[in-house]
């Protein structure tokens, strides 16, 4: 099938309040232009070069999600005009996107990243460090940071239980945290887990935005 009718097949699966961040890391500018047009206006890559060239290039009403690991020298290349910051997995990245928002007078979005995976390889916030972050109030340090919600990336297995377990986990632990600190649902709202492989499940577990990539524009050209 094309991209816009793998699009339009997502789109009538998934529930209405569920997000849709088309992944297109890897991907020319015709891919994406053929999922604007058909009316995709949220996009994530994971490489800052890549992030930074497509945004110069294509239409400026698309809204960039930085969904790769974070590194805190590129942050600038990307801060003057991203739309949400996924993986903020770490106090050091926290500090250096407020200084970049600070810099370029704005405020941005971000998540707060959850370590939920039975896997090395993944980054993330333990979910006791999260609990901290609002009881000590550390978040009011970062004053041009609007942290809008979690996310957590589940182990890649075909143990769909063990899948299942971990995005409730994480579900869990948002529920907790805007019960605990009474947190506004206007400004903290979202819960971003579940990919190609497995949003499915996420959304089952409370998932309201989901990434996905190959399932609309095919398998990835590395």
């Amino acid at each position: 099938m094309s991209i816009v009718e793998n699009l339009a097949a997502l789109q009538a699966e998934i529930p209405k309040e569920v997000t849709l961040v088309a992944v297109s890391k890897t991907k020319p500018d015709e891919a994406i232009l053929e999922a604007y047009n058909a009316g995709q206006r949220i996009f994530g890559e994971n490489k800052v070069q890549d992030l930074a060239a497509k945004a110069e290039r294509l239409p400026k009403d698309i809204q960039w999600h930085m969904i790769g690991h974070v590194q805190t020298n590129k942050i600038k290349y990307f801060a003057p005009f991203v739309s949400l910051v996924h993986g903020v997995d770490r106090l050091k990245v926290l500090k250096e996107l407020n200084k970049e928002a600070v810099k370029n007078n704005r405020v941005i979005d971000c998540l707060l990243q959850v370590f939920i995976a039975d896997e090395e390889t993944k980054f993330g916030f333990s979910a006791e460090e999260i609990t901290a972050l609002f009881k000590d109030k550390t978040l009011e340090n970062y004053p041009n940071l609007r942290v809008r919600g979690l996310m957590g990336m589940a182990t890649f297995t075909d143990n769909q239980t063990q899948v299942a377990e971990e995005f409730a986990t994480l579900k869990s632990l948002f529920d907790e945290v805007i019960a605990t600190f009474n947190l506004q649902p206007s400004t903290f709202n979202v819960l971003s887990m579940g990919m190609s492989g497995d949003y499915p499940v996420a959304i089952k577990n409370g998932s309201n935005m989901i990434r996905v990539g190959t399932k609309i524009f095919g398998e990835r050209n590395y």
